[in-house]
């Protein structure tokens, strides 16, 4: 399984870290970790060629079941991704900022 904890992926999006998520374009505009880009599940086959290689790439959802998916999909592709445990939902409870919309932000 390759998933990170908050905390890891706090200190990773802090430093820059590419987030891609997962959820559905409503539940991205209803708030989405700052910087996260959107790629629906059902847009992640045709997407992954255009994913960063060199770097890992945090794979975020609602609460880390889909991005567990994601991020085993995407590996076997070739990605260096990591789901992050908890999801949207624990960025939110542990006070975090979220942006609201349809962009990154």
């Amino acid at each position: 399984m390759r998933e990170v904890d908050q905390r890891t992926f706090v200190t990773a999006h802090r430093d820059g870290a590419f987030v891609i998520d997962v959820r559905e374009v409503f539940e991205y505009a209803a708030g989405h970790v700052p910087g996260a880009r959107l790629v629906p599940m059902a847009r992640l086959g045709s997407t992954v060629t255009t994913l960063p290689r060199d770097r890992p790439v945090y794979v975020i959802c609602a609460t880390g079941n889909r991005s567990l998916t994601a991020a085993d999909l995407l590996g076997r592709a070739g990605v260096d991704a990591w789901s992050v445990a908890g999801g949207t939902a624990a960025w939110q409870r542990a006070g975090r900022p979220v942006v609201t919309g349809p962009h990154a932000g």
